[in-house]
């Protein structure tokens, strides 16, 4: 299951990244040509937020967020479960309400569209919040059993006596 999503958000991202580039090369040309283009500012920026929200499920599928690793390593057995499940927990309960408002402006959108853009739903341009939310907690929950499989089993032996001189 890993690698299929990984796959996929590295094949969505590299897509989300050329179309991102050549639309704003191309916008560059015709500006330059005297013909600049109404729409291409707006469609690159709602494709860089779609960039920045797959992008981020892939780092957090990779767990390539930021992060303590160094504390996390020092910690062992239960404590070290519990901090891992707990941080997982905080993420995952923040993406739900990030989800959950992401699908609430794209209702509150309904009928609106781009500016630039009529005939394309402001709600379809939005629709990444949710989406990207959802895809993050996927990540995130598909990746937390590589995260638990490094616990260590014992915890590490502590030597009790004092050392000689």
């Amino acid at each position: 299951m890993k690698r299929i999503v990984g796959r996929f958000l590295e094949w969505t991202v590299l897509v989300l990244m050329t179309v991102l580039a050549t639309i704003v090369v191309l916008g560059v040309v015709f500006r330059k040509a005297g013909a600049a283009l109404v729409w291409y500012d707006e469609v690159a920026s709602i494709l860089l937020a779609w960039l920045t929200y797959y992008g981020a499920a892939l780092a957090a599928l990779k767990r390539a967020h930021i992060g303590v690793p160094t504390l996390i390593e020092r910690l062992h057995g239960r404590i070290r479960v519990g901090v891992v499940l707990g941080a997982e927990a905080v993420v995952i309960t923040f993406f739900l309400v990030a989800a959950w408002a992401g699908w609430r402006v794209t209702q509150v959108l309904g009928e609106i569209t781009l500016v630039s853009l009529p005939s394309v739903s402001a709600a379809v341009a939005q629709s990444v919040i949710p989406i990207g939310a959802l895809l993050f907690i996927m990540a995130e929950l598909i990746s937390l059993r590589d995260v638990l499989a490094t616990v260590p089993s014992n915890p590490p032996q502590t030597d009790t006596k004092a050392p000689q001189l």
